[in-house]
């Protein structure tokens, strides 16, 4: 008999394939395919009504019994198999038929169910809108992704166009612009820095007798000896051709300064390999601090970091250079002494 009875009600299933049918009693006598999914993948077939559905009693049926269902009304269900999900349908006897019918739809969680129990085009009949739906959700998640990956993409672009705006190609250091940036914002906040200022010295005969490809392996290697030098809220950049300017977050002590100078300097001097050939150069340094001013401001610490590397220029150049007030008083090497002593 039940296989009689499913065969008579195949037809019911291609269309409505979330249908229950029960006899007289409220027993089950028949589900529809995608019923039995969304029920733990099970046949609820001999049992009760009010065992599989639980009717929400929302005062709209004064005279329901329990365990048996409203007919030709508008009803919401929830299934008795561990699922939340909250269901409508409409109940009606089947004319001619000792059977009822309840045929149920998701209503507005259709998206939740379908992800929640794997639900297919398959499941649902071929004239329901849900399958409209589902091709419309399908649709728009395909948008929101290729939108995501292309959003992805152009902040990807935009940081690495920012990053290339404020780094030395070459180098991998700070430019100008990130120095100047840098330098404003440690203003601002008012705490004690250093500036240092490092030309290097005979770096132009390198270039003269070995070429510029010579020149830029000895660029790289001052940018490798800088970086070990400075910290993570410090900051190395390339300002010039051969000229470096180092920002050291609250670290003033003179002493200590000159030490990092000097030890800088050291390793500059160390032979860069190039070819067969030894590159050598040194460098040249002039220090100043906030604490040498008042109110200080970017182009008084840059102007007299630059008194304090012409005068270690002057002095024979492979040094460096505390600032001091009367170094304002000295004339600035022309141009020219200046370009010789490279």
């Amino acid at each position: 008999m039940s296989h009689n009875v499913h065969d008579r009600f195949g037809m019911i299933d291609t269309f409505m394939p979330m249908n229950l049918i029960y006899d007289a009693e409220f027993r089950v006598v028949h589900a529809g395919p995608t019923f039995q999914k969304v029920f733990g993948g099970r046949d609820p077939s001999g049992m009760w009504v009010q065992d599989v559905l639980t009717l929400r009693d929302d005062g709209r049926f004064p005279d329901y019994v329990p365990g048996q269902l409203p007919t030709n009304a508008l009803i919401y269900v929830r299934l008795n198999a561990g699922s939340e999900t909250q269901l409508k349908g409409m109940a009606v006897k089947i004319p001619n038929s000792p059977f009822s019918m309840v045929n149920l739809s998701f209503g507005i969680s259709l998206v939740d169910v379908v992800t929640e129990f794997r639900l297919t085009a398959s499941d649902f009949a071929q004239t329901d809108l849900a399958i409209e739906l589902l091709y419309l959700v399908e649709a728009k998640s395909a948008v929101l992704e290729e939108t995501k990956q292309l959003n992805q993409r152009l902040q990807g672009a935009k940081v690495a166009a920012e990053e290339q705006a404020f780094t030395d190609t070459l180098t991998g250091l700070g430019n100008r612009r990130a120095m100047d940036q840098v330098l404003a914002r440690m203003l601002r906040g008012g705490a004690p820095f250093a500036l240092m200022h490092l030309d290097l010295d005979y770096f132009k005969s390198v270039n003269d007798t070995l070429g510029h490809a010579a020149g830029d392996a000895v660029l790289e290697k001052v940018a490798q000896v800088l970086t070990k030098e400075v910290r993570a809220d410090d900051l190395v950049a390339r300002v010039g051709g051969d000229e470096f300017i180092l920002l050291f977050h609250k670290f003033v002590d003179k002493d200590r300064l000159m030490r990092t100078a000097f030890r800088i300097i050291e390793q500059l001097e160390v032979p860069v390999p190039f070819g067969d050939e030894e590159c050598r150069i040194s460098g040249s340094i002039g220090i100043t601090t906030t604490e040498f001013y008042t109110e200080p401001t970017a182009e008084e610490m840059i102007r007299d970091a630059d008194l304090a590397l012409y005068h270690s220029k002057d002095e024979g150049r492979g040094r460096p250079t505390m600032f001091e007030t009367v170094l304002r008083d000295m004339p600035a090497p022309a141009p020219e002494a200046l370009q010789a002593r490279r």
